[in-house]
């Protein structure tokens, strides 16, 4: 009988190897950070073979730490940063080009080019027409390596997000796969026909020879090569990292959300089987396809959440550690009326202003370093307040649950601004690994390590909340102050 499923999160700043129990509970992890590249201004890149060899050495790692074999494994299941876009060799599994990343802005031009057909491409995908998705990712390889594009008609290249590079590689090229949930957040997937759209396909000269078989987000889709992790292990779960996020938060009724602070934020809402078309800037994904049946979510994605403090720490050098700010922030009783808006990327949901810049206003002579911490935590909590407010109205009634995790889920002090500006409670769980969790109950329910949702519902427990306490006359002129920040940048 097999003890453990392992995860692999391939996120994106650090992979990492997570071993789980049948409770739930962490065992083993193992996580190395991985070279960003930054080859222009707003460009981001990553070495997709980096992405891999990282990946398979934090896993062996992980076993090793727990004094694990492969026979005590029962399946992998991966989650990764969605949208990141890697192109390779059918032969020699090499990547053409680096992997294109979520955040890179570089197809702003391509975007608003297409503008014309935003409204189909919506309709299809579910998607708002940006940068952030992979299609014209896709679009900028195939038309600027050189030769890609006629070997991609000819079945020589293939395409595939993170999760469908790390099962090609596991598998030594024998299955090339994608979920349900990754292909959504391709914008070359139709979520309501569920399949590739030959129409956008074509608009975009994406050959649909590259494209993978989409697939389920719970069953076995292949076994490892022996010779990687000692043994064939099945693997048999994957999905984007925020709907496993979702997954791992057990929000498997209509109506429960969830937010996760990564390098951005990403709050998810369950929908049930019905794909919402929203009117709040918010875009309609799939969620998880699981038992025959598709389940899809309201999505809103904030650019800068962790990534704020990573800045405030490397490159003003007003922390030691992203850990410091919690204590910093609370060393004033505000802000001194300053505020930052981290559209280093652009502003994500539900703004879409991919060419929008960052800005830091209402800076006073008496405004210094600990304020400056306090703005950054404040931003992350009001970007993630727009969103609640945006669901809410699709939605059609107010929110009072949130539930958190990700690494900047462990600050106090972000957590009860949150509870404050959204006035929600917050519920922070044991275990704010959910996205590894997440994955892990996907390939445990295909392998029956897990029977079935209720018996996952019993897995952890524990953890805090937070719940609001700010006048409201305060919150309200706060977030007044936030949002005519946010209007400056027109």
């Amino acid at each position: 009988m097999s003890r453990y499923v392992l995860a692999f999160d391939a996120g994106t700043t650090s992979e990492r190897a997570i071993l789980f129990d049948h409770e739930g509970k962490i065992v083993s992890l193992a996580q190395k950070e991985i070279r960003q590249y930054y080859p222009q201004p707003g460009w981001v890149e990553h070495d997709p073979m980096e992405l891999w060899s990282t990946q398979l050495g934090v896993a062996v790692e992980a076993m090793s730490k727990a004094g694990v074999s492969a026979e005590d494994i029962a399946s992998i299941g991966i989650t990764n940063q969605r949208e990141t876009t890697i192109v390779w060799d059918k032969e020699s599994g090499l990547p053409v080009y680096n992997a294109i990343v979520w955040q890179c802005r570089r197809t702003t031009a391509l975007c608003e080019e297409l503008a014309p057909q935003k409204e189909k491409i919506r309709e299809k995908t579910g998607l708002v027409l940006d940068p952030y998705f992979s299609a014209t990712k896709l679009k900028w390889i195939l038309e600027n390596v050189e030769g890609a594009k006629e070997r991609a008609e000819k079945g020589e290249l293939l395409f595939g997000t993170v999760e469908s590079w790390l099962i090609w590689k596991l598998t030594k090229g024998r299955v090339h796969v994608t979920d349900y949930s990754n292909a959504s957040r391709t914008m070359l997937y139709n979520i309501r026909e569920l399949k590739w759209d030959e129409e956008i396909c074509e608009m975009l000269g994406i050959p649909p020879v590259m494209l993978p078989q989409v697939v389920s987000n719970s069953e076995v889709y292949g076994e490892t090569d022996p010779a990687y992790l000692g043994g064939a292990i099945k693997i048999a779960g994957a999905a984007g990292d925020q709907q496993a996020a979702l997954f791992g938060q057990k929000c498997f009724k209509a109506g429960e959300i969830k937010n996760t602070y990564g390098t951005g934020c990403f709050l998810l809402m369950n929908t049930g089987e019905q794909a919402i078309a929203s009117k709040s800037g918010l875009v309609s994904t799939i969620a998880w396809g699981l038992d025959g049946r598709v389940t899809y979510a309201l999505e809103g994605s904030v650019f800068m959440g962790g990534a704020l403090i990573q800045w405030l720490r490397d490159e003003l050098g007003l922390l030691g550690s992203a850990a410091e700010s919690e204590e910093l922030a609370q060393k004033v009783p505000d802000t001194e009326g300053c505020y930052i808006v981290p559209a280093f990327t652009g502003l994500g949901a539900p703004y879409w202003k991919p060419e929008a810049k960052g800005m830091i206003m209402g800076l006073t002579r008496g405004v210094g370093r600990y304020h400056i911490i306090r703005a950054a935590l404040d931003a992350i909590a009001y970007q993630v307040n727009d969103i609640v407010e945006a669901m809410a109205r699709d939605a059609g009634s107010d929110l009072t649950v949130l539930k958190v995790d990700g690494g900047a889920s462990s600050n106090a002090y972000l957590c009860r601004a949150q509870a404050d500006y959204s006035h929600v409670q917050v519920q922070r769980p044991e275990c704010v690994e959910t996205t590894a969790l997440g994955a892990a109950f996907l390939a445990g329910l295909a392998t029956g390590f897990w029977k079935d949702l209720s018996e996952i519902e019993k897995c952890g427990g524990g953890g805090v909340h937070f719940d609001p306490s700010m006048d409201s006359a305060l919150r309200d002129a706060r977030i007044k102050g936030w949002k005519e920040a946010v209007a400056m940048l027109g």
